[in-house]
């Protein structure tokens, strides 16, 4: 019998495909991924719905971005896919009955969850419009965007201020997170590509007034492409140079017509169109002016040069391979690219949309209610603990049954073990967390009561 034909073009063999399965697992714990939900389907609005999509842009590419929601999905559905694909955030955007938009980021898979109040946001297409000079997306967002915050951590702050000092380092900590850590050693600078801004309004101290009471834990959040160009060269210059060409000129204006031209000096100092010896052409709008060190490629010495280079040539080799690149100097500018975003936070719960709450904006505690709150938490937990033991111990019970009819040959009964995954099933419905619909209540009654 012939042997059978094993397909190596298009099929990975079962040794490559455990090595890259166990390579996958080991960059998928690494890298943080998100889901950006919008809850409530469709009944959020329009404006909201492309709101989420903006948001799902900005968090590309470790973002589920074709994600489709539907009414009758919960937050357990979410999260019940968050270990098999490796999701570490959620973020979701509610509407509430008074009209307040709410966003929730949650840790996966034990939280905590901050509650934030979207207070003003803009979308990407309300940016492009005030702009002269809008920016295309590109190839910005195949890289996750370079996260820059500051005042998130106050000087005067402490455990006992309105927005005490661990409210501030978790808060820092799970924004930190979003996304991958960068090292500056290792990290190439054409590969950073865009800057997610985010910015704590604080109130300097001679501004305060005397009966003004703490700030509140408000973030502005924007979203900008960095863009850079050759300073110290005219415009004429920079056309001339296909790295420099952007994607949105066309194609006949990237490189001049100079057939009627009997030097090229006649170009780039042509006195009527500003060339070269014009100032303005040479200075760019710019926040800033880096030195960026060309990108080179360095030969790979093989056995022979290798051997070379140890018997006696080792100087020459070394010159070679450590001949510095040029350096030149390029003006950074930033472009928006949108969303904006105006959050307060609201609360801070310790699980994952669910659980004891940490701090809340507008009410605090005293010692006692707090006390009586961990109490009550802790009586929660153990009445848990007892229903899922009694429920395991049921289990138990019914297959020993099931088995000792099956042995005296009387079978089991099929209909016995549907009642038994849906009384199970039921039950531990019971213990899931509150719902999207209570918590958006939860809120908007927060929100009510502020206004109040």
């Amino acid at each position: 019998m012939a042997k059978a034909r094993t397909k190596k073009r298009t099929h990975v063999r079962a040794q490559n495909a455990s090595a890259s399965a166990r390579g996958g697992g080991a960059s998928m714990s690494k890298t943080p991924k998100s889901m950006v939900i919008r809850v409530g389907a469709s009944q959020v609005g329009s404006s909201v719905s492309q709101l989420v999509k903006d948001v799902r842009l900005m968090m590309e590419p470790d973002t589920a971005v074709r994600l489709k929601e539907r009414k009758s999905n919960r937050l357990r559905d979410y999260t019940s896919m968050t270990g098999p694909l490796g999701v570490t955030h959620l973020m979701l955007f509610s509407k509430s009955a008074t009209g307040n938009t709410n966003l929730r980021m949650a840790l996966t898979p034990r939280g905590p969850t901050l509650h934030f109040k979207v207070e003003n946001y803009s979308l990407c297409r309300d940016v492009e419009k005030a702009m002269k000079r809008p920016r295309g997306g590109g190839q910005d967002h195949k890289t996750p965007p370079l996260l820059v915050m500051n005042n998130f951590n106050s000087p005067n702050a402490d455990e006992n201020s309105r927005v005490p000092k661990r409210l501030e380092s978790l808060t820092t900590t799970v924004f930190q997170s979003l996304f991958p850590p960068i090292n500056p050693q290792a990290t190439p600078l054409s590969s950073i590509r865009r800057v997610m801004l985010l910015n704590r309004e604080l109130t300097p101290e001679s501004e305060k007034k005397e009966d003004q009471e703490e700030d509140s834990y408000v973030l502005n959040l924007r979203h900008y492409a960095i863009a850079t160009k050759k300073t110290g060269v005219s415009k004429r210059i920079r056309r001339l140079d296909p790295k420099e060409v952007r994607n949105k000129e066309k194609k006949g204006a990237a490189v001049p017509n100079l057939g009627k031209l009997e030097d090229a000096a006649d170009y780039l100092l042509d006195p009527s169109a500003a060339g070269y010896t014009s100032a303005s052409e040479t200075e760019m709008d710019t926040d800033a002016e880096v030195e960026i060190a060309e990108s080179t490629t360095k030969k790979i010495l093989n056995k022979r040069e290798l051997q070379r280079m140890k018997a006696g040539e080792k100087d020459k080799a070394q010159k070679k391979l450590n001949a510095t690149p040029g350096v030149e100097k390029r003006a950074v500018k930033l472009v928006e690219l949108g969303p904006r975003l105006r959050l307060r936070l609201m609360k801070v719960e310790e699980g994952m949309c669910e659980g004891k709450v940490m701090w809340h904006d507008f009410i605090s505690k005293t010692e006692e209610e707090a006390n009586a709150q961990e109490k009550n938490w802790d009586k929660k937990k153990k009445e848990k603990e007892a229903r899922k033991k009694l429920q395991k111990e049921n289990v138990e019970k019914k297959k020993q049954e099931k088995a000792k009819a099956r042995a005296d040959g009387k079978g089991g009964d099929d209909e016995d073990e549907d009642d038994e995954e849906d009384w199970l099933s039921d039950d531990f419905d019971e213990d899931e967390g509150m719902d999207d619909k209570e918590a958006n209540d939860d809120l908007s009654d927060e929100d009510e009561s502020m206004e109040e």
